[in-house]
Formats: structure tokens, sequence, C-alpha cells
């Protein structure tokens, strides 16, 4: 059975396109002149198809997400070529947890002296979301003069491993610094963080109709 595309998707966000191995964190996208692209990410099984592959078992592992782990191509083939107690898949498992988590929580930690310096930490991260989207977006030039390029390859991958992260730090910049902001900016933060979550769902399992970005937030976080 082939690897679904939302455990793709989820493995890919999940891990902010990143390889999982705590001693290498390489990108895994790159972007050539002209708009193409490529990825080098490799969705490594922790537990090896077939049994008699690296760390298997008898039946083999399935092809899901939570048996995936993703890795860097010179990672890959250095942990699967090893003898089988360098690289347990107990440390793998654990690799894997923790990078998510160091994900998940980017910004949690970082206590802002003033508003102002939450304000241009947050307008950062919606700048770059919006060069994403307008230098690589369905409707950027470079979409639009050459509609036969991988454009849309490298689009879905940066939402995964830019734009979810993003967010997601601009939502752990927020809770954690809550105290500076009047009740209008909470409100329209708790707009944000609904559209954030959906549009991360949205990526893993297509939906109709989530929040989009709210153009408030927008307005009232921007240091422009």
């Amino acid at each position: 059975m082939a690897i679904s595309e939302p455990d793709i998707k989820m493995l890919w966000g999940r891990a902010a396109g990143m390889c999982s191995n705590p001693q290498c964190g390489r990108e895994l996208t790159a972007l050539l002149p002209g708009g193409d692209g490529y990825n080098v990410g490799e969705m490594a099984h922790v537990i090896a198809k077939q049994a008699g592959g690296p760390r298997g078992v008898p039946g083999g592992g399935p092809d899901t997400y939570a048996n995936l782990i993703l890795l860097c191509p010179t990672c890959h083939r250095m942990i699967d070529k090893a003898p089988a107690d360098v690289f347990p898949a107990e440390m793998l498992f654990q690799w894997k947890e923790e990078h998510e988590a160091r994900v998940q929580a980017l910004g949690a930690d970082v206590r802002f002296s003033s508003k102002e310096e939450l304000w241009r930490a947050i307008s950062g991260l919606l700048r770059e979301n919006h060069l994403l989207w307008r230098d690589l977006g369905p409707r950027s030039n470079a979409a639009y003069a050459n509609p036969g390029s991988n454009l849309y390859v490298i689009w879905n991958l940066r939402k995964l491993d830019s734009i979810v992260p993003n967010n997601q730090k601009i939502i752990n910049y927020i809770e954690s610094n809550k105290a500076l902001l009047s009740d209008e900016e909470l409100g329209a933060y708790l707009s944000f963080k609904m559209h954030a979550q959906a549009f991360e769902a949205h990526q893993y399992n297509r939906t109709e109709g989530y929040p989009l970005f709210p153009e408030e937030f927008g307005r009232l976080f921007s240091d422009e």
C-alpha cells in the first residue's frame, strides 16, 4: 500500500520540512531560478516494510505517518546501512517525537518586553508568509508565466514547512505575551488562531469553507 497524501503532508508539516535527525536539521526543499524547485526529503520507514529490512519485524511495518520519519538522503542512508543496534527503532521514534515537539513549541518560551517588540516579531512572520504566497502561490506571476512548471509542488511544500510553522510560532508568541494585548487585539488574535488551525487541518485533509486570514489581525499586528 502506498503512503497516503494526508500522511505525506502531515509528516512534512509536523517536521517543518527539516531532517528529523537532531544532529542534522537540514532544510529539504530548494527553489531554482525561474520558479522550478525540488525537494530532497525522504520519508523513511522506522520499521521496514519488509521483515528483512532495517529494523524489520515479522509482517513488516505499515506505510503510515506513525511509522515514518522525515530525513535527508544522507541521514536515511547512514541509518539504514548502520548495524541494527546503532539506530534502533526506539531512537528514531524518539527523534521524530522530539523534533516535532520542537517545531510545535517554537517561540513559546519568548517573552517580549514591549508590545512593539511583539509586533515586529509577528509582522516579520506575516511578511514571510505573504511573500511566499505572492511569489509561489497559484496566483503568482511565476505560476502564470509557466503553467507547466512544478511550482505548485514547491508551493504545497512551503505551506507545510514554512507557513504552518510560522503560524504556530505566532500563536506561541501571543500565548506567551497575552498581557501585552488589548481586548480588541485579543479578539483579532482568536480569529487568527481559528484560521491558522483550520488552515493546517486543511493541508492534511481538504475541507470546505475554513475561515480565511482575518484582515483585522493583519492590520492590528503590522509594524508598518
